[in-house]
């Protein structure tokens, strides 16, 4: 069995994520989201729209989606890619180069985002509107 490992906030779930989640689901048989927590993203200086746990939710009815991980801090995905016996490890492409340690343990993918959305897009459409 081919495992997936990917990570993200997911926060506003968007069809730019199913495509990402669909991509990485292409890849292998299994695709485990390391899914950051409200702790982490207040340590990014992130704020989520959505709870961690009303974002595992919907990250879990989706069916590329296999297993979702609290990702709590940077350094645990050394420890993630061995934990879940992961083959290969992906990514949107604005991270492209920035997790490259890891391809001494999986394979590294970068992915093309899906260019027309982003969250970040989205917060400022309903900012505007407001």
């Amino acid at each position: 069995m081919k495992r997936i490992l990917t990570y993200g906030t997911f926060d506003m779930l968007h069809y730019g994520h199913i495509n990402l989640l669909q991509k990485a689901k292409q890849l292998g048989d299994y695709l485990i989201v390391g899914l950051s927590t409200d702790e982490f993203n207040n340590n990014k200086g992130k704020k989520s729209f959505f709870s961690y746990e009303t974002r595992k939710v919907l990250l879990e009815s989706i069916r590329y989606v296999d297993l979702v991980i609290p990702e709590k801090n940077w350094e645990q995905k050394i420890i993630d890619v061995k934990e879940y016996k992961v083959d290969t490890f992906v990514i949107g492409d604005d991270w492209s180069g920035k997790f490259d340690f890891l391809s001494q343990y999986c394979e590294v993918k970068y992915l093309q985002r899906t260019p027309e959305v982003s969250t970040s897009q989205i917060k400022e459409l309903l900012k505007n509107k407001t």
